[in-house]
């Protein structure tokens, strides 16, 4: 028996070995760690390796300054960064994190030996107050969404997005209680990619979200993915 702990736990302290060697690279840091960071590294290289790996519609709609853009999704991601300095820190981002991890997991894989990855992604960075400021409306405005919750019913309004997997999950049902709730309860689905303007001035930083109002306040809100079950209980 204590033959079997001891082989138990060599074989456990090896695997930790070999997953903390595999990661040693990569650090998912907080939006004002990967700022920091970033400034910290302009002091030393003129040019810092700032990849965007969304798609170019998404890049075309807002980046964070200096960032080039190589879709993590593109047929030629490993091409691209493969003109890159290995040497060098590089730093990676997406919308919420999911492409940026898978991304930067590749760029340790091709040999780059100090690899950022933004938590949470440009949705976190926005949350925190990072982003430059821009005066441009992106989808509907805050007067546009006041005027939506100037109801005598509950008010559902679901943010999503179309790459979005726990969205997709949720949408058949929404999309169903949309006609089942019809003037009992408004539900209104908005894209966030197309409605970057409500997207700040709520301070999403991550989705799905689906918030209830009630006399134009809010009563209940839900952050990620949750069943038509669990939702109705809140209506």
């Amino acid at each position: 028996m204590k033959t079997f702990f001891i082989q138990l736990f060599s074989l456990c302290f090896l695997i930790t070995s070999c997953n903390g060697q595999s990661s040693k690279a990569i650090q998912t840091i907080d939006a004002k760690s990967f700022a920091d960071k970033l400034k910290l590294t302009e002091t030393v290289d003129l040019k810092v390796q700032l990849l965007d790996v969304r798609t170019p519609g998404e890049y075309n709609t807002e980046h964070i300054n200096n960032a080039t853009n190589v879709n993590w999704n593109g047929d030629d991601f490993v091409s691209q960064v493969e003109k890159l300095d290995k040497t060098k820190p590089i730093f990676v981002y997406c919308k919420v994190g999911g492409r940026s991890g898978q991304a930067a997991s590749k760029l340790e894989e091709l040999g780059f030996k100090e690899i950022y990855n933004l938590d949470g992604g440009i949705m976190k960075w926005n949350a925190s107050g990072l982003a430059a400021p821009s005066d441009k409306i992106i989808g509907m405005c805050n007067q546009e969404f006041d005027e939506l919750l100037k109801s005598d019913k509950k008010v559902l309004v679901n943010f999503y997005a179309e790459w979005c997997a726990p969205c997709k999950k949720m949408t058949p049902y929404l999309i169903k209680m949309q006609e089942e709730l019809k003037g009992k309860v408004t539900i209104s689905r908005l894209d966030a990619d197309k409605n970057k303007t409500m997207v700040d001035a709520l301070k999403l930083d991550t989705l799905p979200v689906i918030i209830v109002y009630e006399n134009g306040k809010e009563v209940w809100r839900n952050v990620g993915y949750i069943s038509e079950e669990d939702l109705k209980k809140h209506l």
